[in-house]
């Protein structure tokens, strides 16, 4: 019994020493649709989220000048509301340091007050509906602006200078869907403008006859859709087959290079008009054009949307951690809050609330099935 007594403070020492020189791994969470209609633009995020810790990773990645490992822990939400609540516990449950994610605003929304319940910070890519800042969750942030600004400019763009004066308007009733939709009819006025109809579809659907024909007989000059590429692809084939020959306008969730393949040749050249959160200008051009160049060499395939944002949404979080000397959310948090951060979608700076300062919208509208760039407003 001596002889083992006498080897346990030695075996307690050895432990010791091991976890010393063992590397501290930090987990960062990505939240994306990668099943369902959402599918291209999920992988497309957790593409980018992979990339980033893997170029922090191959840089020799330091917190407090002791070199630590990013390891990226991945999950799938579908865009549905009740599995996105389930996997950011999921990602609670497994201690993450930090989550990047979701994309929709629907699965955003509610899993915030998860992460906030549990004191984590979530930086969102993609998120615009308003409700998701106005929580006053101190942990929240997003990259991209948000629904009040894309809505309304582009309600005033539809106005201004497109001069329609009928309009309809649909929306998919999701957060994302109804919360575009609403300030885009909120700024959409002026001498002889009228909302002429208002339907409503959902983020699964593939039929649009019914609100489409009833459509028609207002027989607007716009119809402005709050929803995705995977069911605003469909619509404007359908429209076509109807011989209804407005324009079409949306937001960000249907502003993708995919529209024109889901739409095919009903896309038109100049017929939709639409709006990202986000876009750079100038000397920052080359930044995205080195960007965009990485990422099809990285991972085969051509950027589809967000995938800048989820970039510069991880670079942000493991700048304040550094910045902080900590992984620990509590501590990096006031970092984050006071960040100026150079990326590729340009300069990232937080409000109080936790929306971008001086975010950008880009303006595109599509030729011979390719998105083509109009203008980067701020």
């Amino acid at each position: 019994m001596r002889f083992c007594t006498r080897l346990v403070p030695f075996a307690i020492a050895l432990a010791c020493a091991g976890n010393a020189s063992a590397q501290q791994v930090v987990k960062i969470g990505h939240v994306g649709p990668v099943s369902g209609p959402n599918a291209h633009l999920g992988k497309d995020n957790e593409n980018a989220a992979r990339m980033a810790i893997d170029e922090l990773n191959a840089r020799g990645f330091t917190i407090n000048g002791q070199k630590v490992r990013l390891q990226l822990l991945a999950e799938d939400d579908a865009s549905d509301p009740k599995q996105g609540t389930a996997v950011a516990q999921k990602l609670v449950d497994a201690k993450v340091n930090g989550i990047v994610g979701h994309l929709n605003s629907g699965t955003s929304v509610p899993a915030s007050r998860i992460y906030h319940n549990a004191g984590l910070v979530q930086v969102s890519p993609a998120t615009t509906a308003t409700q998701f800042t106005k929580q006053k969750f101190p942990g929240v942030f997003r990259v991209v602006a948000n629904d009040a600004k894309l809505g309304g400019t582009l309600g005033k763009y539809a106005v201004e200078t497109l001069k329609v004066k009928n309009i309809a308007v649909i929306d998919d009733r999701t957060t994302y869907g109804q919360g575009v939709a609403a300030e885009f009819a909120k700024a959409a006025k002026g001498p002889g403008v009228r909302i002429v109809d208002k339907q409503f579809t959902s983020a699964t659907a593939t039929d649009f006859t019914a609100i489409l024909t009833a459509i028609r007989a207002k027989k607007p000059d716009l119809i402005f859709f709050g929803g995705m590429d995977a069911v605003a692809g469909p619509m404007l084939k359908q429209m076509k087959a109807l011989g209804i020959s407005a324009r079409f306008m949306g937001g960000d969730g249907m502003c993708t290079e995919a529209l024109g393949r889901l739409a095919g040749d009903a896309v038109g050249d100049g017929k939709v008009v639409c709006a990202e959160a986000g876009g750079v200008k100038g000397a920052q051009e080359q930044k995205m054009v080195d960007f965009r160049a990485r990422f099809k060499q990285k991972t085969g395939q051509e950027v589809q949307l967000y995938a800048p944002y989820v970039h510069d949404s991880v670079m942000v979080m493991a700048t304040a951690m550094q910045n902080a000397k900590s992984a620990e959310p509590a501590k990096y948090l006031p970092e984050l809050k006071k960040i100026k951060y150079e990326g590729v979608t340009g300069t990232i700076q937080f409000d109080p609330s936790g929306d971008i300062l001086n975010g950008a919208l880009t303006l595109y509208t599509y030729k011979g099935g390719k998105r083509t760039l109009m203008d980067v407003i701020r």
